[in-house]
């Protein structure tokens, strides 16, 4: 049994995202923190830093070592991270005098850090292309039913009448500009060393950080290890998602609770009452946005490190990133069944 509705046995039928999922999981941050070591390897070969051929044989043993994972965590309950036992493994594989220049000038927060925007690149990929689909359902419904007739409501009153069109924008104008942002979202590369300052590569810093980005394809950016502004911001925009998603959920439940402006098919049993069929994806996607508008206050909780790295403020955000994420993918998700399970919205006369 899990702690969380995620991943959790049968919680994660409903709240859950699999493929969200992946790039959270261990397999995923381990491939991406080898790719950091392997990749500064050839960074500080290039740059004369260490020895070409200790850099092949880094290289080579990242590309398929497999550590010990009971190690993994017996090290991060005394660590308190994970990066100083990866890196006595990967030290261990590659054996003999070049061992000693595996992770050569970084620091353990590199590694994490870089590891997440590596892996966030491909979720902003993820949201992105559901976004655009999810757009060009809302455009298909327009196309379907866009002149229709609603009754406009103003603080749960109605109003005046007005068109399928007319909500429909109000649901579909939010999403081009979270699929605008999400393109033009930076990944910055992590790499500072001890306490951010590089001290050990000396004058070759500045180019080996540079030759770093360029191999992990990350934009290369002075340290940020404790501004955690983009962290929080990139947390916000998961909220705003999930919060605009809501807002689509909650207009089709109260619609549906009519029973005259909106037809669904399918829905959730009751175990009570044979005949109800609860809009169980337009409650979820509710119970997500303000699941995600709780967490961005923990985000911006962890923004406050204390001098040049902060243990609490950066475990507060590995307790929390990772599940706004999947509830935004799941939202997503969720969305996408809910938008296609409209059999009709509005009345044509």
């Amino acid at each position: 049994m899990s702690v969380s509705p995620f991943d959790h046995p049968y919680l994660s039928g409903l709240l859950g995202d699999e493929e969200m999922g992946i790039y959270f999981s261990a397999d995923a941050d381990i491939r991406a923190m080898l790719s950091f070591e392997a990749a500064l390897g050839k960074a500080e070969a290039r740059h004369g830093v260490i020895p070409e051929g200790a850099a092949a044989r880094i290289g080579e043993i990242c590309s398929s070592f497999k550590p010990d994972i009971a190690v993994l965590k017996a090290g991060t309950a005394s660590d308190g991270v994970v990066v100083p036992s990866l890196v006595r493994q990967l030290r261990d594989a590659v054996g003999g005098d070049e061992a000693r220049f595996v992770h050569f000038g970084a620091t353990s927060q590199d590694v994490i850090d870089t590891s997440l925007m590596i892996r966030l690149k491909a979720v902003c990929f993820l949201l992105s292309a559901r976004l655009s689909v999810l757009g060009e359902m809302l455009q298909g419904l327009e196309r379907q039913f866009g002149k229709h007739r609603l009754m406009a409501h103003t603080r749960m009153q109605a109003a005046i009448p007005m068109s399928v069109s007319d909500r429909l924008r109000a649901w579909s104008d939010p999403l081009g500009r979270y699929r605008e942002r999400l393109t033009n979202e930076s990944f910055l590369l992590q790499f500072g060393g001890a306490a951010g300052t590089l001290d050990q590569l000396g004058d070759k810093a500045a180019a080996v950080r540079a030759a770093l980005a360029q191999e992990l394809d990350l934009t290369d950016a002075r340290q940020w290890q404790s501004q955690r502004d983009r962290i929080a911001d990139f947390g916000g925009l998961l909220s705003l998602i999930t919060g605009s998603l809501g807002k689509i959920g909650q207009d089709i439940a109260l619609m549906a609770q009519g029973g005259t402006e909106i037809a669904l098919y399918g829905g959730g049993r009751s175990s009570a009452m044979a005949h109800k069929q609860n809009p169980v994806a337009a409650e979820t996607l509710v119970a997500l946005a303000r699941f995600n508008a709780v967490q961005i206050s923990a985000l911006h909780q962890s923004m406050v490190h204390e001098q040049e790295r902060s243990g609490a403020a950066w475990t507060l955000e590995w307790m929390v990133l990772p599940q706004m994420a999947t509830a935004c993918g799941a939202a997503l998700r969720l969305a996408q069944e809910l938008i296609k399970s409209i059999i009709r919205i509005g009345n044509a006369d």
